[in-house]
């Protein structure tokens, strides 16, 4: 699957995900290859997913809508969480 998150600022990441966990504002649900279509909203909250090479990564966002379709899911998150240095 194609995972893309963007925000107002750039775009954040890009690549090809085996599977992808959400921050729903009803809980978190995670979305897998051939999942059925859906559109649904972030609350704050991290985004972890495992890359097709097997590596796994997380981003926090304060919330957006994510669209899956077509083993396309599209992140338009609202802005990132910056954690301290």
């Amino acid at each position: 699957m194609l995972l893309e998150i963007v925000t107002p600022a750039k775009k954040v990441f890009e690549g090809s995900v085996t599977i992808a966990t959400f921050p729903g504002v009803d809980g978190s649900f995670q979305v897998l290859n051939d999942h059925a279509p859906l559109v649904s909203t972030l609350e704050e909250g991290k985004l972890s997913y495992k890359t097709s090479g097997g590596k796994e990564g997380s981003i926090t966002i304060t919330g957006g809508v994510v669209e899956v379709l077509n083993n396309k899911i599209v992140v338009l998150a609202d802005g990132l969480v910056e954690t301290p240095a």
